[in-house]
Protein backbone atom coordinates (compact mmCIF):
# COMPACT_ATOMS: atom_id res chain seq x y z
CA UNK A 1 0.00 0.00 0.00
CA UNK A 2 1.20 3.39 -0.41
CA UNK A 3 1.99 5.17 2.55
CA UNK A 4 3.56 8.88 3.12
CA UNK A 5 6.82 8.87 4.81
CA UNK A 6 5.23 9.80 7.84
CA UNK A 7 2.91 7.08 8.01
CA UNK A 8 5.91 4.70 7.41
CA UNK A 9 7.73 5.66 10.35
CA UNK A 10 4.73 5.65 12.64
CA UNK A 11 4.07 2.00 11.00
CA UNK A 12 7.63 1.34 11.51
CA UNK A 13 7.63 1.77 14.73
CA UNK A 14 4.27 -0.19 15.48
CA UNK A 15 6.08 -2.95 13.95
CA UNK A 16 9.02 -2.53 16.54
CA UNK A 17 6.76 -2.93 19.41
CA UNK A 18 7.30 1.00 20.47
CA UNK A 19 4.77 1.89 22.88
CA UNK A 20 6.85 4.84 24.56
CA UNK A 21 8.80 8.07 22.38
CA UNK A 22 10.29 11.10 24.08
CA UNK A 23 10.59 13.78 22.19
CA UNK A 24 10.21 17.45 20.92
CA UNK A 25 8.90 18.83 17.97
CA UNK A 26 9.75 21.31 15.29
CA UNK A 27 9.28 22.66 11.54
CA UNK A 28 11.16 19.53 9.93
CA UNK A 29 9.43 17.03 12.02
CA UNK A 30 6.04 18.45 11.66
CA UNK A 31 5.15 15.86 9.58
CA UNK A 32 5.86 12.78 11.88
CA UNK A 33 4.12 14.78 14.73
CA UNK A 34 1.36 15.39 12.84
CA UNK A 35 0.61 11.51 12.02
CA UNK A 36 1.86 10.71 15.31
CA UNK A 37 -1.58 12.63 16.43
CA UNK A 38 -3.55 10.03 14.59
CA UNK A 39 -1.81 7.31 16.71
CA UNK A 40 -2.19 8.55 20.44
CA UNK A 41 -3.69 5.54 21.33
CA UNK A 42 -0.91 3.08 20.57
CA UNK A 43 2.28 5.28 20.79
CA UNK A 44 2.84 7.04 23.83
CA UNK A 45 4.50 10.57 23.31
CA UNK A 46 6.63 12.18 26.17
CA UNK A 47 7.19 16.23 25.53
CA UNK A 48 9.90 16.88 27.39
CA UNK A 49 11.02 19.96 28.64
CA UNK A 50 14.38 19.77 26.17
CA UNK A 51 15.42 17.09 23.84
CA UNK A 52 18.26 16.72 26.28
CA UNK A 53 15.66 15.39 28.28
CA UNK A 54 14.06 13.33 25.60
CA UNK A 55 17.30 11.49 25.07
CA UNK A 56 17.88 10.64 28.28
CA UNK A 57 14.29 9.20 29.21
CA UNK A 58 14.54 7.08 25.79
CA UNK A 59 18.03 5.70 27.39
CA UNK A 60 16.86 5.24 30.97
CA UNK A 61 13.48 3.53 29.29
CA UNK A 62 15.90 1.03 27.70
CA UNK A 63 18.29 0.76 30.56
CA UNK A 64 15.03 -0.86 32.79
CA UNK A 65 13.56 -2.63 30.37
CA UNK A 66 16.01 -3.79 27.95
CA UNK A 67 13.99 -2.54 25.19
CA UNK A 68 15.22 -0.07 22.50
CA UNK A 69 14.46 3.42 23.63
CA UNK A 70 13.52 5.97 21.14
CA UNK A 71 13.71 9.89 20.71
CA UNK A 72 12.43 12.64 18.79
CA UNK A 73 13.55 16.17 17.74
CA UNK A 74 13.59 17.98 14.65
CA UNK A 75 16.80 19.28 12.51
CA UNK A 76 19.43 21.84 13.75
CA UNK A 77 19.66 22.51 17.40
CA UNK A 78 16.86 20.28 18.30
CA UNK A 79 19.12 18.12 16.78
CA UNK A 80 22.26 18.96 18.43
CA UNK A 81 20.37 18.75 21.80
CA UNK A 82 20.30 14.91 21.92
CA UNK A 83 23.90 15.30 21.35
CA UNK A 84 24.87 14.45 24.97
CA UNK A 85 22.44 12.07 25.45
CA UNK A 86 23.59 9.68 22.44
CA UNK A 87 27.06 10.00 23.46
CA UNK A 88 25.93 9.03 27.06
CA UNK A 89 24.02 5.51 26.07
CA UNK A 90 27.19 5.05 23.68
CA UNK A 91 29.62 5.01 26.43
CA UNK A 92 27.06 2.40 28.23
CA UNK A 93 26.10 0.22 25.21
CA UNK A 94 22.25 1.19 25.51
CA UNK A 95 20.06 0.39 22.13
CA UNK A 96 18.65 3.35 21.34
CA UNK A 97 17.16 5.11 18.17
CA UNK A 98 16.92 8.64 17.94
CA UNK A 99 14.86 9.61 14.84
CA UNK A 100 15.51 13.57 13.96
CA UNK A 101 14.64 15.67 10.76
CA UNK A 102 16.45 18.05 8.59
CA UNK A 103 15.45 20.77 5.61
CA UNK A 104 14.02 18.83 2.26
CA UNK A 105 16.92 16.94 0.16
CA UNK A 106 16.64 20.44 -2.29
CA UNK A 107 18.38 22.49 0.81
CA UNK A 108 20.61 19.92 2.03
CA UNK A 109 24.39 21.54 2.05
CA UNK A 110 23.15 24.75 1.56
CA UNK A 111 23.18 26.25 4.86
CA UNK A 112 19.48 26.65 4.91
CA UNK A 113 17.60 27.68 8.30
CA UNK A 114 18.13 25.32 11.08
CA UNK A 115 20.19 23.28 8.97
CA UNK A 116 23.03 20.56 10.50
CA UNK A 117 24.95 17.95 9.35
CA UNK A 118 23.59 16.24 12.25
CA UNK A 119 24.62 12.49 11.05
CA UNK A 120 28.04 13.35 10.76
CA UNK A 121 28.10 15.25 13.71
CA UNK A 122 26.96 12.00 15.55
CA UNK A 123 29.13 9.57 13.72
CA UNK A 124 31.66 9.20 16.49
CA UNK A 125 28.87 8.79 19.07
CA UNK A 126 26.77 6.45 17.68
CA UNK A 127 26.67 2.12 16.14
CA UNK A 128 25.52 4.12 12.73
CA UNK A 129 24.24 7.04 11.37
CA UNK A 130 21.55 7.76 8.94
CA UNK A 131 20.83 10.16 6.36
CA UNK A 132 17.48 9.29 4.72
CA UNK A 133 16.76 11.24 1.53
CA UNK A 134 14.10 9.72 -0.42
CA UNK A 135 10.61 8.10 1.19
CA UNK A 136 11.83 4.49 -0.45
CA UNK A 137 14.44 3.42 1.46
CA UNK A 138 12.65 4.80 4.67
CA UNK A 139 11.50 1.78 5.85
CA UNK A 140 14.49 -0.58 5.35
CA UNK A 141 16.72 1.97 7.20
CA UNK A 142 14.52 2.42 9.86
CA UNK A 143 14.38 -1.66 10.49
CA UNK A 144 18.20 -1.68 9.98
CA UNK A 145 18.33 1.02 12.98
CA UNK A 146 16.72 -1.44 15.70
CA UNK A 147 18.25 -4.18 14.36
CA UNK A 148 22.05 -2.68 14.80
CA UNK A 149 21.09 -0.90 18.08
CA UNK A 150 20.17 -4.23 19.33
CA UNK A 151 22.82 -6.58 17.92
CA UNK A 152 26.11 -7.69 19.51
CA UNK A 153 26.99 -4.70 21.78
CA UNK A 154 23.92 -2.90 22.05
CA UNK A 155 24.48 0.68 21.42
CA UNK A 156 22.89 4.01 19.88
CA UNK A 157 21.62 4.71 16.15
CA UNK A 158 20.86 8.20 14.80
CA UNK A 159 18.57 8.26 11.54
CA UNK A 160 18.04 11.71 10.28
CA UNK A 161 14.92 11.98 7.50
CA UNK A 162 15.04 14.62 4.95
CA UNK A 163 11.33 16.72 5.14
CA UNK A 164 10.15 15.70 1.54
CA UNK A 165 10.79 12.12 2.83
CA UNK A 166 8.13 12.39 5.48
CA UNK A 167 5.85 13.77 2.95
CA UNK A 168 6.79 11.69 -0.35
CA UNK A 169 4.81 8.25 -1.09
CA UNK A 170 6.23 5.11 -1.10
CA UNK A 171 4.91 1.58 -1.29
CA UNK A 172 4.67 -0.26 2.21
CA UNK A 173 4.30 -3.47 3.63
CA UNK A 174 4.12 -4.94 7.25
CA UNK A 175 7.62 -6.85 8.25
CA UNK A 176 7.93 -8.50 11.45
CA UNK A 177 10.94 -7.58 13.28
CA UNK A 178 14.20 -9.15 12.43
CA UNK A 179 15.32 -11.30 15.32
CA UNK A 180 17.68 -10.49 17.39
CA UNK A 181 19.89 -13.70 18.11
CA UNK A 182 22.52 -14.50 20.78
CA UNK A 183 26.47 -13.78 19.55
CA UNK A 184 27.62 -17.08 19.49
CA UNK A 185 29.75 -17.45 16.32
CA UNK A 186 32.88 -16.37 17.68
CA UNK A 187 33.35 -18.59 21.06
CA UNK A 188 36.18 -20.87 21.14
CA UNK A 189 35.15 -24.02 23.12
CA UNK A 190 39.40 -24.72 23.36
CA UNK A 191 39.54 -21.44 24.99
CA UNK A 192 37.00 -22.35 27.65
CA UNK A 193 38.84 -25.37 28.35
CA UNK A 194 41.63 -23.55 28.79
CA UNK A 195 40.66 -21.02 31.05
CA UNK A 196 38.89 -23.74 33.29
CA UNK A 197 42.00 -25.04 33.46
CA UNK A 198 43.07 -22.42 34.81
CA UNK A 199 40.17 -21.91 37.80
CA UNK A 200 41.43 -25.25 38.28
CA UNK A 201 44.96 -24.55 39.56
CA UNK A 202 44.00 -21.16 40.96
CA UNK A 203 44.59 -20.70 44.62
CA UNK A 204 42.96 -17.21 45.10
CA UNK A 205 40.35 -16.43 42.30
CA UNK A 206 38.09 -13.38 41.74
CA UNK A 207 35.37 -12.80 39.77
CA UNK A 208 35.28 -9.52 38.36
CA UNK A 209 31.31 -8.35 36.81
CA UNK A 210 30.47 -5.34 34.52
CA UNK A 211 27.70 -3.76 32.78
CA UNK A 212 27.93 -6.71 30.03
CA UNK A 213 26.70 -9.51 32.40
CA UNK A 214 23.73 -6.74 32.60
CA UNK A 215 23.01 -6.32 29.15
CA UNK A 216 23.48 -10.02 28.51
CA UNK A 217 21.01 -10.91 30.75
CA UNK A 218 22.91 -13.76 32.31
CA UNK A 219 22.45 -12.83 36.11
CA UNK A 220 21.17 -17.14 36.61
CA UNK A 221 23.79 -18.32 34.89
CA UNK A 222 26.24 -16.13 36.54
CA UNK A 223 25.52 -16.63 39.95
CA UNK A 224 25.66 -20.43 38.99
CA UNK A 225 29.53 -19.50 37.29
CA UNK A 226 30.14 -18.25 41.09
CA UNK A 227 28.99 -20.65 42.92
CA UNK A 228 31.19 -23.54 41.39
CA UNK A 229 34.17 -21.48 41.24
CA UNK A 230 33.90 -20.59 44.93
CA UNK A 231 35.09 -16.80 44.71
CA UNK A 232 34.71 -13.54 45.90
CA UNK A 233 33.00 -11.26 43.43
CA UNK A 234 33.38 -7.86 42.49
CA UNK A 235 31.86 -5.13 40.02
CA UNK A 236 31.80 -2.13 38.56
CA UNK A 237 29.26 0.68 38.92
CA UNK A 238 27.95 -0.42 35.65
CA UNK A 239 27.13 -4.13 36.64
CA UNK A 240 25.76 -3.56 39.84
CA UNK A 241 22.83 -5.86 40.64
CA UNK A 242 24.09 -8.43 37.86
CA UNK A 243 25.38 -10.69 41.08
CA UNK A 244 23.02 -9.87 44.35
CA UNK A 245 24.75 -7.61 46.43
CA UNK A 246 23.46 -9.30 49.28
CA UNK A 247 25.42 -12.67 48.72
CA UNK A 248 28.37 -13.74 50.98
CA UNK A 249 30.78 -13.74 47.88
CA UNK A 250 30.10 -10.46 47.35
CA UNK A 251 32.63 -7.86 48.31
CA UNK A 252 31.66 -4.53 47.04
CA UNK A 253 32.59 -2.56 43.93
CA UNK A 254 35.95 -2.35 42.64
CA UNK A 255 38.09 1.09 41.79
CA UNK A 256 38.49 4.62 42.51
CA UNK A 257 35.79 4.19 45.22
CA UNK A 258 35.16 0.81 45.53
CA UNK A 259 36.28 -1.24 48.75
CA UNK A 260 39.34 -2.03 50.30
CA UNK A 261 38.06 -5.46 50.12
CA UNK A 262 38.10 -4.82 46.39
CA UNK A 263 40.77 -3.23 45.63
CA UNK A 264 42.99 -5.33 48.24
CA UNK A 265 42.14 -8.47 47.26
CA UNK A 266 42.02 -8.30 43.32
CA UNK A 267 45.38 -6.97 43.73
CA UNK A 268 46.43 -10.12 45.74
CA UNK A 269 44.13 -12.84 43.87
CA UNK A 270 46.10 -15.42 41.09
CA UNK A 271 43.26 -15.69 38.61
CA UNK A 272 40.83 -13.01 37.33
CA UNK A 273 37.55 -13.78 35.40
CA UNK A 274 36.13 -10.41 33.65
CA UNK A 275 32.87 -10.81 32.87
CA UNK A 276 31.55 -7.77 30.52
CA UNK A 277 33.95 -5.00 31.89
CA UNK A 278 35.68 -2.89 29.39
CA UNK A 279 38.60 -1.57 32.26
CA UNK A 280 37.63 1.91 32.62
CA UNK A 281 40.61 4.17 34.57
CA UNK A 282 38.12 4.36 36.83
CA UNK A 283 38.24 0.56 37.97
CA UNK A 284 42.11 -0.38 36.93
CA UNK A 285 44.20 2.38 38.72
CA UNK A 286 47.43 2.32 37.15
CA UNK A 287 46.72 -0.04 34.62
CA UNK A 288 50.71 -1.05 34.73
CA UNK A 289 50.21 -2.89 38.17
CA UNK A 290 46.31 -3.82 38.13
CA UNK A 291 46.16 -7.75 39.00
CA UNK A 292 49.73 -7.85 38.58
CA UNK A 293 49.80 -11.30 40.10
CA UNK A 294 46.75 -12.80 38.48
CA UNK A 295 45.84 -15.10 35.14
CA UNK A 296 43.46 -12.42 33.80
CA UNK A 297 40.49 -13.71 31.13
CA UNK A 298 38.19 -11.53 29.80
CA UNK A 299 34.47 -12.60 28.57
CA UNK A 300 32.96 -10.12 26.09
CA UNK A 301 31.05 -9.81 23.71
CA UNK A 302 32.57 -6.98 21.38
CA UNK A 303 36.52 -8.37 20.13
CA UNK A 304 37.42 -4.59 20.06
CA UNK A 305 37.75 -4.32 24.13
CA UNK A 306 40.06 -7.15 24.48
CA UNK A 307 43.65 -6.00 25.39
CA UNK A 308 42.50 -2.08 24.51
CA UNK A 309 43.37 -1.18 28.08
CA UNK A 310 44.45 -4.08 29.67
CA UNK A 311 46.78 -6.46 28.71
CA UNK A 312 44.53 -10.34 28.95
CA UNK A 313 46.08 -13.88 29.24
CA UNK A 314 43.24 -15.34 27.44
CA UNK A 315 39.88 -14.05 25.69
CA UNK A 316 36.27 -15.21 24.92
CA UNK A 317 34.61 -13.42 22.73
CA UNK A 318 30.77 -13.93 22.76
CA UNK A 319 27.07 -13.19 24.19
CA UNK A 320 27.88 -13.86 27.77
CA UNK A 321 24.78 -15.48 28.86
CA UNK A 322 26.33 -18.05 26.40
CA UNK A 323 29.47 -18.77 27.47
CA UNK A 324 28.68 -18.99 31.03
CA UNK A 325 26.21 -21.26 30.13
CA UNK A 326 29.06 -23.15 28.38
CA UNK A 327 31.65 -22.54 30.91
CA UNK A 328 29.06 -24.33 33.71
CA UNK A 329 28.52 -27.02 32.09
CA UNK A 330 32.17 -28.07 31.59
CA UNK A 331 32.90 -27.25 34.86
CA UNK A 332 33.11 -29.17 38.30
CA UNK A 333 32.61 -27.92 41.87
CA UNK A 334 35.50 -26.13 43.31
CA UNK A 335 36.32 -24.85 46.68
CA UNK A 336 38.84 -22.21 47.81
CA UNK A 337 37.75 -22.07 51.50
CA UNK A 338 41.12 -20.63 52.37
CA UNK A 339 41.11 -17.72 49.96
CA UNK A 340 36.79 -17.36 51.06
CA UNK A 341 37.74 -16.72 54.56
CA UNK A 342 41.01 -14.85 54.37
CA UNK A 343 38.58 -12.23 51.84
CA UNK A 344 35.60 -12.65 53.75
CA UNK A 345 37.59 -11.58 56.99
CA UNK A 346 39.15 -8.32 55.20
CA UNK A 347 35.43 -7.41 54.46
CA UNK A 348 34.72 -7.87 58.10
CA UNK A 349 37.31 -5.85 59.28
CA UNK A 350 37.31 -3.33 56.69
CA UNK A 351 33.87 -2.06 56.56
CA UNK A 352 33.04 1.13 54.47
CA UNK A 353 32.43 3.85 56.95
CA UNK A 354 31.11 7.17 57.49
CA UNK A 355 30.19 9.71 60.21
CA UNK A 356 27.35 9.31 61.53
CA UNK A 357 26.90 12.34 63.79
CA UNK A 358 24.74 14.26 61.34
CA UNK A 359 22.54 13.98 58.48
CA UNK A 360 25.00 12.74 55.41
CA UNK A 361 23.89 10.94 51.70
CA UNK A 362 25.63 7.84 52.77
CA UNK A 363 22.92 7.75 55.71
CA UNK A 364 20.06 8.98 53.10
CA UNK A 365 21.16 6.21 50.94
CA UNK A 366 21.01 3.04 53.62
CA UNK A 367 17.45 4.58 54.78
CA UNK A 368 16.59 4.26 51.01
CA UNK A 369 17.62 1.13 51.16
CA UNK A 370 15.82 0.02 54.28
CA UNK A 371 12.54 1.04 52.95
CA UNK A 372 12.90 -0.28 49.12
CA UNK A 373 12.23 -3.57 47.86
CA UNK A 374 14.34 -5.30 45.60
CA UNK A 375 12.62 -4.09 42.18
CA UNK A 376 13.38 -0.59 42.91
CA UNK A 377 14.93 0.80 40.25
CA UNK A 378 17.69 3.62 41.72
CA UNK A 379 18.78 6.42 39.13
CA UNK A 380 21.58 8.57 39.54
CA UNK A 381 22.88 11.93 37.94
CA UNK A 382 26.89 11.67 38.47
CA UNK A 383 29.20 13.13 41.51
CA UNK A 384 29.51 12.30 45.46
CA UNK A 385 26.03 10.78 45.37
CA UNK A 386 26.29 8.71 42.68
CA UNK A 387 29.43 6.82 44.47
CA UNK A 388 27.66 6.92 47.88
CA UNK A 389 24.00 5.03 45.62
CA UNK A 390 26.47 2.19 44.30
CA UNK A 391 28.27 2.07 47.84
CA UNK A 392 25.26 1.94 49.94
CA UNK A 393 22.63 0.82 48.18
CA UNK A 394 22.49 -3.03 47.69
CA UNK A 395 21.21 -3.65 44.24
CA UNK A 396 20.06 -7.27 44.07
CA UNK A 397 18.58 -7.47 40.74
CA UNK A 398 19.85 -6.38 37.06
CA UNK A 399 18.92 -3.14 35.73
CA UNK A 400 18.15 -2.01 38.79
CA UNK A 401 20.64 1.18 38.73
CA UNK A 402 19.79 3.46 35.78
CA UNK A 403 23.49 5.93 35.85
CA UNK A 404 25.52 7.67 33.31
CA UNK A 405 29.07 5.76 34.02
CA UNK A 406 31.00 6.02 31.11
CA UNK A 407 30.35 9.57 30.05
CA UNK A 408 29.57 10.92 33.58
CA UNK A 409 26.39 13.27 32.77
CA UNK A 410 25.39 15.80 34.61
CA UNK A 411 21.92 16.17 34.34
CA UNK A 412 21.33 12.58 32.83
CA UNK A 413 18.90 11.17 35.96
CA UNK A 414 15.64 13.07 35.88
CA UNK A 415 15.31 12.12 32.49
CA UNK A 416 16.15 8.84 32.86
CA UNK A 417 14.32 8.31 36.06
CA UNK A 418 10.78 9.76 33.53
CA UNK A 419 12.17 7.01 31.01
CA UNK A 420 12.26 4.11 33.67
CA UNK A 421 9.00 4.87 35.09
CA UNK A 422 7.08 4.86 32.04
CA UNK A 423 8.63 1.55 31.34
CA UNK A 424 8.69 0.19 34.45
CA UNK A 425 4.84 1.54 35.72
CA UNK A 426 5.09 -0.57 38.36
CA UNK A 427 8.01 -0.41 39.90
CA UNK A 428 8.89 2.65 42.19
CA UNK A 429 11.71 5.16 40.85
CA UNK A 430 13.60 6.95 42.66
CA UNK A 431 16.23 9.86 41.44
CA UNK A 432 19.52 10.54 43.53
CA UNK A 433 20.79 14.42 42.82
CA UNK A 434 23.41 16.59 43.53
CA UNK A 435 22.56 20.14 43.73
CA UNK A 436 25.02 20.65 40.73
CA UNK A 437 23.11 18.12 38.70
CA UNK A 438 19.91 19.14 39.50
CA UNK A 439 20.65 22.69 38.33
CA UNK A 440 21.37 21.22 34.82
CA UNK A 441 17.80 19.59 33.63
CA UNK A 442 15.84 20.66 36.67
CA UNK A 443 13.31 21.73 34.17
CA UNK A 444 12.31 18.21 33.73
CA UNK A 445 10.47 18.29 36.39
CA UNK A 446 7.40 20.33 34.30
CA UNK A 447 7.08 17.19 32.62
CA UNK A 448 7.51 15.07 35.52
CA UNK A 449 4.22 17.31 36.53
CA UNK A 450 2.64 17.52 33.12
CA UNK A 451 2.20 13.69 32.94
CA UNK A 452 2.08 12.80 36.40
CA UNK A 453 5.47 10.76 36.44
CA UNK A 454 5.52 9.65 39.85
CA UNK A 455 9.43 9.66 40.34
CA UNK A 456 10.75 10.63 43.73
CA UNK A 457 13.97 13.38 43.52
CA UNK A 458 16.36 13.11 46.36
CA UNK A 459 18.56 16.12 45.93
CA UNK A 460 21.88 16.25 48.23
CA UNK A 461 22.54 19.55 48.60
CA UNK A 462 26.12 20.42 50.00
CA UNK A 463 26.47 24.12 47.96
CA UNK A 464 29.17 22.76 45.97
CA UNK A 465 30.19 21.00 43.38
CA UNK A 466 31.06 18.10 45.77
CA UNK A 467 32.90 15.76 43.86
CA UNK A 468 35.03 18.07 42.36
CA UNK A 469 35.44 19.96 45.42
CA UNK A 470 36.86 16.52 46.99
CA UNK A 471 39.56 16.63 44.67
CA UNK A 472 40.37 20.53 45.28
CA UNK A 473 40.61 19.52 48.60
CA UNK A 474 42.96 16.77 47.91
CA UNK A 475 45.08 17.50 45.43
CA UNK A 476 45.00 21.01 44.59
CA UNK A 477 45.75 22.68 48.13
CA UNK A 478 41.68 23.40 48.98
CA UNK A 479 41.69 26.25 46.24
CA UNK A 480 38.28 26.04 45.42
CA UNK A 481 38.08 27.40 41.84
CA UNK A 482 34.47 28.15 40.95
CA UNK A 483 32.88 25.21 42.91
CA UNK A 484 30.83 27.15 45.59
CA UNK A 485 27.03 27.48 44.61
CA UNK A 486 25.84 28.81 47.83
CA UNK A 487 23.35 31.28 46.40
CA UNK A 488 19.58 31.79 47.29
CA UNK A 489 17.58 29.64 45.10
CA UNK A 490 15.05 27.38 47.24
CA UNK A 491 14.38 24.24 45.25
CA UNK A 492 11.61 23.04 47.71
CA UNK A 493 9.98 26.85 45.93
CA UNK A 494 11.33 25.55 42.81
CA UNK A 495 9.81 22.24 42.45
CA UNK A 496 6.65 23.37 43.75
CA UNK A 497 6.88 26.31 41.19
CA UNK A 498 6.83 23.45 38.14
CA UNK A 499 4.05 21.70 40.05
CA UNK A 500 5.75 19.01 42.41
CA UNK A 501 5.17 18.59 46.15
CA UNK A 502 8.41 19.02 47.66
CA UNK A 503 10.24 18.30 51.26
CA UNK A 504 13.25 19.39 52.99
CA UNK A 505 15.15 17.38 55.46
CA UNK A 506 17.79 19.13 57.51
CA UNK A 507 18.50 16.64 60.14
CA UNK A 508 18.86 12.56 60.83
CA UNK A 509 15.38 13.00 63.02
CA UNK A 510 13.61 14.02 59.94
CA UNK A 511 14.90 11.38 57.37
CA UNK A 512 12.58 8.57 57.97
CA UNK A 513 9.32 10.28 58.22
CA UNK A 514 9.98 12.68 55.45
CA UNK A 515 11.53 9.62 53.21
CA UNK A 516 8.16 7.35 53.93
CA UNK A 517 5.99 10.15 52.71
CA UNK A 518 7.58 10.92 49.59
CA UNK A 519 7.89 7.47 48.56
CA UNK A 520 4.26 7.11 49.45
CA UNK A 521 3.15 9.98 46.76
CA UNK A 522 1.03 9.24 43.77
CA UNK A 523 2.73 11.87 41.98
CA UNK A 524 5.74 13.20 41.24
CA UNK A 525 7.93 14.59 44.27
CA UNK A 526 11.80 16.63 45.68
CA UNK A 527 13.26 15.64 48.71
CA UNK A 528 15.62 18.04 49.37
CA UNK A 529 18.75 16.96 51.97
CA UNK A 530 20.80 19.40 53.03
CA UNK A 531 24.46 17.65 53.76
CA UNK A 532 28.13 19.60 55.03
CA UNK A 533 30.35 20.86 51.98
CA UNK A 534 32.92 18.56 53.01
CA UNK A 535 31.36 15.50 53.08
CA UNK A 536 33.67 13.19 50.60
CA UNK A 537 33.30 9.77 49.75
CA UNK A 538 35.30 7.02 50.62
CA UNK A 539 37.85 4.57 50.04
CA UNK A 540 39.49 6.33 47.25
CA UNK A 541 42.01 5.55 45.19
CA UNK A 542 44.23 8.80 43.79
CA UNK A 543 44.49 8.89 39.99
CA UNK A 544 47.28 6.88 38.38
CA UNK A 545 48.36 4.95 42.11
CA UNK A 546 47.36 1.23 42.21
CA UNK A 547 44.09 -0.30 43.68
CA UNK A 548 46.29 -1.28 46.80
CA UNK A 549 46.84 2.02 47.53
CA UNK A 550 43.19 3.08 48.30
CA UNK A 551 42.52 5.10 51.60
CA UNK A 552 39.84 6.31 53.61
CA UNK A 553 39.76 8.91 56.21
CA UNK A 554 41.71 7.31 58.99
CA UNK A 555 44.48 6.72 56.36
CA UNK A 556 44.67 10.80 55.71
CA UNK A 557 44.17 11.03 59.41
CA UNK A 558 47.65 8.86 60.19
CA UNK A 559 49.52 10.24 57.17
CA UNK A 560 48.73 13.79 58.87
CA UNK A 561 49.71 12.36 62.26
CA UNK A 562 53.21 10.93 61.41
CA UNK A 563 52.21 7.20 62.06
Amino acid sequence: MQLTGSQIVIECLKEQGVDTVFGYPGGAILNIYDELYRHQEEITHILTSHEQGAAHAADGYARATGKVGVCFATSGPGATNLVTGIATAYMDSVPLVAITCNVGNALLGKDSFQEIDIAGVAMPITKYSFLVKEVDSLADTLRRAFTIAQTGRPGPVLVDIAKNATSDEAEYHTEKPAEISRSSENIDDTVIDDAIKVLRKAKKPMIFVGGGAVIAGAGQELQEFVEKVDAPVTDTLMGKGAFPGDKEYYVGMLGMHGTKTANLSVSECDALVVIGSRFSDRVTGNTANFAKNATIIQIDVDEAEINKNIMVDMSIIGDIKVVLERMNSRMEQMYHKEWIDKVMARKDALPMTYDTTGLTGPYIIEKLDELTGEDTIICTEVGQHQMWAAQYYKYLKPRTLVTSGGLGTMGYGLGASMGAKMGCPDKKVINIAGDGCFRMNMNELATASRYNIPVVEIIFNNQVLGMVRQWQTLFYGKRYSHTVLNDKTDFVKVAEGLGVKAYRITSKDEAEDVLRKALSEEGPVVVECMIESDDKVFPMVAPGTNLEDCFDEKDLEKQKSGR
